[in-house]
C-alpha cells in the first residue's frame, strides 16, 4: 500500500523493463500505485506481532503505518511480488515466511494482495531503501491504536479475524490412491509418493476460500496425509506434507489426527469418500470432503 514516488513525479513510469512503477487512474478519478496492480507483506511472528513499516514523510500518505509492499512487474505473482517488496524494503529473508492467506481489494482497475503469512524463521528487519522511516514488529493488540495508511486501516478488522484461523487439510491417503485403477495395487508405496508429490504442488498454490469454507480469498492450509500397511515403507522426505503412518488402522489414525487438530483450534477439512469414516470424521470437529473433490483440484 506504498506509492513509492515522490508525488510531484505521478504518472512517470520507470524505465525497467517490465516493471509496474506507474500509476493507474480510475473513471471515478482515484489513483493506484501500480500498473499491474500491487502487493503486500503480513509478516506474523508468534511471539512479536506483525511486521510494519513506518513511511517516509515524501511518500503517499507519509508518516503512516502499513505494511511492507509495492507494484508488481509484468507477469508477477502477488505472492511472489508481496516476498520481492518485503526483502527490497525491509530486508526479510528468502524462506522466512510461510503464506497463509491472501486477502484482495479490488478496485476494478486495480487490485491490491495482502499476502499474510507466519514466520517459520525468526529475523530482524532492515531498512533497506529509502521509503522506510522505521520497520517494528507491533504486537497484533495495539496496531488499531497506530496511525494507519487509510487502506490498511480498512482492512485491518477483517484481516485480524483472519488471524486466527488456521486451516488443515486431512488426506485418507489409501481411500484416495484406490479411487483410480491405475495399478496402484502393484506399487501402494509409489502410488501414495506420486499423491504426496500432488499435494506438495496443491500446498505451495494453496485453495480458494470458498474451498474450505472461509473468508477472504486464498488459502494455503497444512496438509497432512495418513497411510497404512504396505504403504508405510514409502521413503520419507523433506517438505510442505506431513506423513503420519498409522500403526494399525488408518481410519482410527485419522479420526485421531483430526480430533487432535479440532481440539487445537484448527479448521479441519478432511477428505475421504468412506461413508462410515466420514461420520467419525465429522463427529470429530472435521468438514469432510470426497475424493473426487481432492482430485479435481490436483489436476
Amino acid at each position: 500500500m506504498k506509492a513509492g514516488v515522490r508525488r510531484g513525479s505521478v504518472g512517470e513510469m520507470s524505465h525497467r523493463p517490465n516493471s509496474g512503477d506507474a500509476w493507474v487512474e480510475a473513471p471515478t478519478g482515484e489513483r493506484y500505485w501500480g500498473r499491474f496492480g500491487a502487493a503486500g507483506l503480513l509478516a506474523l511472528d508468534a511471539d512479536r506481532g506483525v511486521l510494519l513499516q513506518h513511511r517516509v514523510g515524501w511518500s503517499h500518505f507519509g508518516g503512516t503505518w502499513a505494511l511492507p509492499g509495492g507494484a508488481l512487474h509484468a507477469g508477477e505473482r502477488p505472492v511472489a511480488g508481496a516476498m520481492r517488496e518485503a526483502q527490497e524494503e525491509a530486508g526479510v529473508p528468502d524462506a522466512a515466511v510461510a503464506p497463509r492467506f491472501l486477502h484482495v481489494y479490488d478496485a476494478g482497475v486495480w487490485r491490491y494482495t495482502t499476502v499474510a503469512a507466519d514466520v517459520a524463521d525468526p529475523f530482524e528487519p532492515t531498512i533497506s531503501d529509502p521509503e522506510s522511516l522505521e520497520l517494528a514488529w507491533v504486537p497484533v493488540d495495539d496496531i488499531a491504536g497506530y496511525d494507519l495508511h487509510p487502506s490498511f486501516g480498512t482492512a485491518w478488522p477483517s484481516l485480524r479475524d483472519a488471524l486466527g484461523v488456521r486451516p488443515s487439510l486431512l488426506v485418507d491417503a489409501a481411500n484416495v490412491v484406490g479411487s483410480v485403477p491405475d495399478g496402484w495395487w502393484r506399487d501402494r508405496a509409489g502410488a501414495v509418493a506420486r499423491l504426496r508429490s500432488a499435494l506438495e504442488t496443491l500446498a505451495s498454490e494453496g485453495l480458494p476460500a470458498g474451498d474450505l469454507g472461509l473468508t477472504h480469498d486464498h488459502w494455503f492450509p497444512e496438509i497432512e496425509m495418513v497411510v497404512e500397511g504396505a504403504a508405510r515403507s514409502m521413503p520419507d522426505r523433506a517438505g510442505r506434507v506431513r506423513v503420519a503412518h498409522a500403526a494399525a488402522s488408518g481410519d482410527d489414525e485419522l479420526v485421531a489426527r483430526a480430533t487432535a487438530l479440532a481440539s487445537a483450534g484448527r479448521a479441519v477439512t478432511a477428505v475421504t469418500s468412506d461413508r462410515e469414516l466420514r461420520g467419525r470424521l465429522e463427529r470429530a470437529g472435521a468438514a469432510v470432503r470426497g475424493v473426487r473433490w481432492l482430485r479435481a483440484r490436483l489436476e
